[in-house]
């Protein structure tokens, strides 16, 4: 079943994304630049790439594809282009600056463009998404300018009885969601664990509607409990203890994809002091200066240093990232995810800090690059992106450094197109 709900949500993107436009109808080629097709096989030096309708028709040595003459070339000679970054597990939420309450169109375009400023192409929201962004879901194909392509989870549920989460299940399917989101995890105590008996329902809900579920959890005993429920993404990292080789195998078992969201854990502890990233030029071009100042009030930064709960998580991150290296080592399927939208949590700029703190916790810089494209379109069962190859969308980055040397060369972005549209950065 689980399976079969990949490939028929795969197939709805699909139809939902071939139809063209106007402006996407533009044949392009880029010419001379060095590729990182996202397939694991380095950098192929000196390739054209064709575009036609947004998508790729050809690609290759200069020698071997033919350029229509109709095209609109672009040198990109000496720079570096890969795919354009999934983040498979990002919010489009209420939240403008760090104040919520501001689920509005206007709201969620402003987070869109920021994703994609940053080279972010395809965001799974995976929460707390109103009817507004499954509007905006539907009218990408008209979207000017272009944003990322979306899939989106409807609410994060809560249901307070077996026949509660039927129903609410039903409703998330009703309104052509993507995946079944809720929670198993207490907030380190301040709440209560679901009930098993709703989470199995949720599971069998789900289940009998093809969808694939998506579980916050925080323990190794919540993860394990996921997995028995059937659950294809395990959504944040185990932080309470080291996992072990059962864990792995059951992961590997269950085709089950594991997205850490490093920088969820930053975010919690992070203002308790100026963070070095306030000082990034690349930070700074999407910044709100007004935001910075509220984070870097003293007073603010004292509560924080005070809070039990930022403490508990910043000692919790160490805990992550061993976590999250065993598991790449063991090749579990990673895909890059943020949980950026909340509060201080930077969408754009947060998914470039993801990868950084995945490679500083021992990943290589092809494991981190491959968990933000191809991998992360294979978990969200994506057909047309996460890799550059004939047939793909043309959703591509631009860079001066190569982010295969160094992984904070992409810092270095220059360009972002989405199905072959110019990202006004």
């Amino acid at each position: 079943m689980k399976t079969a709900r990949v490939l028929r949500l795969s197939a709805s993107i699909t139809a939902l994304l071939l139809a063209s436009t106007s402006a996407a109808a533009e044949t392009i080629a880029w010419t001379g630049g060095h590729v990182i097709d996202g397939t694991g096989n380095g950098v192929r030096e000196n390739i054209t790439i064709v575009a036609e309708d947004g998508r790729i028709t050809d690609m290759g040595d200069p020698a071997e594809v033919d350029i229509p003459a109709d095209a609109t070339r672009i040198d990109v000679s000496g720079l570096y282009l890969m795919p354009g970054l999934i983040n498979a597990h990002g919010h489009l939420s209420d939240v403008d600056g760090l104040e919520s309450g501001h689920y509005t169109r206007d709201n969620l375009l402003r987070q869109l463009s920021l994703y994609s400023r940053y080279g972010v192409t395809t965001v799974a929201s995976l929460g707390g998404d109103g009817p507004e962004a499954f509007r905006l879901r539907e009218q990408w194909n008209n979207a000017e300018p272009r944003y990322p392509h979306m899939l989106l989870a409807g609410p994060v549920l809560n249901p307070s009885s077996p026949d509660d989460a039927m129903d609410a299940v039903s409703a998330v399917a009703d309104s052509d969601a993507d995946f079944v989101k809720f929670r198993i995890d207490d907030f380190l105590g301040r709440g209560s664990k679901m009930a098993p008996a709703i989470s199995t329902a949720i599971a069998e809900a789900a289940d009998q509607h093809e969808l694939p579920l998506a579980v916050h959890i925080y323990e190794l005993e919540d993860a394990f409990t996921a997995l028995d429920l059937g659950a294809r993404h395990i959504a944040h990292s185990v932080r309470d203890q080291h996992i072990d080789q059962e864990f792995i195998d059951r992961m590997r078992e269950a085709g089950a994809c594991y997205m850490p969201t490093l920088t969820r854990e930053l975010s919690t502890y992070v203002y308790e002091n100026e963070p070095d990233f306030f000082s990034d030029p690349f930070f700074l071009k999407g910044a709100d200066a007004s935001v910075l100042a509220t984070l870097l009030d003293p007073e603010r930064q004292q509560r924080m240093r005070d809070s039990e709960a930022a403490q508990t998580y910043k000692a919790a991150l160490p805990v992550a990232r061993s976590n999250l290296k065993m598991l790449a080592d063991a090749r579990i399927p990673i895909a890059m995810g943020t949980d950026s939208g909340p509060a201080g949590r930077f969408q754009g700029y947060f998914e470039h800090l993801e990868l950084w703190m995945m490679a500083e916790s021992g990943l290589s810089t092809e494991q981190v690059l491959l968990s933000a494209t191809r991998d992360a379109a294979l978990c969200l069962g994506l057909e047309d992106t996460g890799t550059l190859e004939p047939g793909k969308y043309a959703d591509l980055l631009v860079m001066t450094q190569n982010p295969l040397r160094d992984i904070g060369n992409t810092r270095t972005l220059v360009d972002v197109y989405i199905a072959g549209e110019r990202v006004n950065r």
